[in-house]
């Protein structure tokens, strides 16, 4: 993401994306990351990854993202489905390839992925992901 932000912004600027500017804006993004972790960093990682040079969508991560949030906003509803979520996901999942996220959460979840609690489910998954990691940390003397 750091990558991409700087790539992006370089070229509102109206800078030229040369060779050089981006190994040297990979090098930065991997140092802003992983700082001294790591005892060399890959400045021509941009290279070997396609989606550096697609132009659309802007961001790589985006996609991702939505997929994992989307993913988990799907799993929050198994509670309030109960019995019926299996046959649902299972229908859900077949209909991903002919329907938008839209329609397909609609149809066979009866939700909503404009109402903010869809949403909220997924980051609800991920925030007791994270008080569970933190908690292991805590134990561990780690934090």
């Amino acid at each position: 993401f750091d990558f991409d932000c700087a790539v992006h912004e370089a070229k509102e600027a109206g800078r030229t994306l040369s060779p050089a500017l981006l190994r040297e804006t990979m090098a930065a993004a991997w140092r802003g990351r992983y700082g001294d972790a790591l005892e060399e960093v890959d400045d021509m990682f941009w290279a070997s990854k396609m989606h550096f040079h697609l132009t659309n969508p802007q961001f790589y991560n985006f996609p991702y993202t939505f997929g994992y949030l989307f993913a988990l906003g799907v799993y929050a509803q198994q509670e309030a489905k109960g019995a019926g979520f299996h046959d649902a996901y299972v229908a859900l999942l077949r209909d991903t390839g002919r329907m938008t996220a839209e329609e397909v959460v609609q149809k066979h979840l009866g939700v909503s992925i404009e109402d903010v609690g869809f949403w909220r489910g997924s980051i609800g998954i991920v925030s007791r992901k994270i008080d569970a990691f933190e908690s292991h940390l805590r134990a561990a003397g780690r934090i």
